[in-house]
């Protein structure tokens, strides 16, 4: 009898120790178990009513067929129109694939380019799906270390140090994940130079966190900056961090043509299409007013300070002040000789009542990941759970 047995590719990956830290705190709550969740990167905030009107209106006008793979051409424009006005981007509705929310793009583009043995430098620490995407499509993670001392920001110097002819991407995240790094303009410029230099690297800049940018610069993203790389980069946004819209999973990308293309073909033997009353309010939130966006940013950066400063008020605990999105990388080395190591401190802070996630699922070690983005009574009672569990 042959047994069943997984692919090699399933093999080689794991599953998301975001989503798998919040599961447990899913099924915990369920037990009756009082679990603040702070595992999990999701705004608190409604979703914005002009959206959820669009939403209800495509339902009631029967917008409930296939739509093109890549998607409609409304959302499509309207996704074009958000790269030019808020990344400045220039780009056009073709160039543009709307996916089942940003990881599906960042999965199409890999996917779609990427060779048995292919490399990918990726920074460390990662957002999780990162490497686990790399190596499900057969390429080598290799990590770019960066440290809290730097605001987790590597230098372009460092960054062609790991080039070789394998090469093939460079994944860069700003505002990022775990860590709220941002890249200032000057910095991004000077990758710019060292990819001129090596020109079978592309990048793929994963700036869906771009309107939560704590910095008094204006976003910057690598498209914009370096015009003349344009077809060796490809952009991921969306709306789930922006309008509050995780649930309805859309995600855009744009780049060269033939990587677009090439995407389209992939999701159009995987998932097809997105949902169409999805596409219907993200098109809407891209359209539609943008300025609540500025007082969601001063909520967020609040929050921020008020975790900052209780954080590093607990003894063995230390997290720098992140320029962007809505987490805190903390460091606990000094208590690892009490807990052994950081997933062990995870789940003693889980029998307290707090999910967080261990640095070891970002790359790291010795500490974890809270997010901000949860109401403030909440995050007051969580970061008091975490204080009296470390006491």
């Amino acid at each position: 009898m042959t047994l069943p047995r997984l692919s090699q590719s399933l093999q080689r990956i794991a599953v998301s120790g975001t989503n798998a830290m919040t599961d447990r705190a899913t099924a915990l709550r369920e037990q009756g178990r009082d679990i603040i969740s702070l595992s999990v990167g999701e705004p608190d905030f409604a979703t914005p009513p002009h959206v959820i009107a669009a939403a209800k209106q495509a339902l009631d006008e029967g917008q409930t067929r296939y739509t093109p793979v890549a998607g409609t051409a409304r959302l499509r424009e309207a996704a074009a129109h958000h790269f030019r006005r808020d990344l400045g981007i220039a780009t056009e509705a073709e160039r543009v694939i709307v996916c089942n929310g940003g990881k599906q793009a960042i999965f199409n583009a890999l996917l779609a380019t990427i060779n048995a043995g292919e490399e990918v430098i990726v920074p460390v620490p990662w957002w999780v799906s990162y490497p686990q995407i790399v190596r499900f499509a057969g390429g080598k993670a290799v990590p770019l270390i960066t440290h809290a001392r730097d605001n987790f920001r590597f230098d372009a110097a460092d960054f062609e140090a790991l080039i070789t002819p394998s090469t093939r991407w460079l994944l860069l995240n700003s505002p990022g994940n775990p860590t709220g790094a941002v890249y200032p303009a000057a910095m991004l410029q000077a990758i710019g130079a060292v990819l001129r230099r090596h020109p079978q690297v592309m990048v793929l800049s994963d700036d869906i966190y771009a309107p939560l940018n704590y910095t008094d610069a204006p976003h910057a993203t690598l498209a914009t900056l370096c015009p003349d790389l344009a077809d060796r980069i490809c952009t991921v946004s969306g709306v789930s961090k922006s309008h509050a819209m995780t649930g309805f999973r859309i995600g855009v990308a744009t780049g060269p043509q033939w990587l677009i293309d090439g995407m389209v073909r992939l999701q159009s033997n995987s998932t097809g299409n997105p949902c169409s009353i999805s596409q219907a309010a993200a098109a809407a939130a891209f359209e539609g007013p943008q300025d609540f966006l500025a007082d969601w940013r001063e909520r967020f950066r609040t929050r921020r300070d008020k975790v900052v400063a209780a954080i590093n008020a607990v003894p063995g605990l230390s997290t720098p002040t992140p320029d962007g999105a809505f987490y805190c990388y903390i460091d606990a080395a000094p208590l690892m000789e009490r807990f052994g190591d950081d997933g062990q401190l995870a789940l003693h802070l889980l029998d307290h009542g707090v999910a967080v996630v261990a640095a070891s699922a970002f790359g790291g070690k010795d500490g974890f990941r809270i997010s901000f983005a949860a109401d403030d009574a909440v995050l007051d009672e969580a970061l008091a759970r975490i204080a009296g569990a470390l006491a």
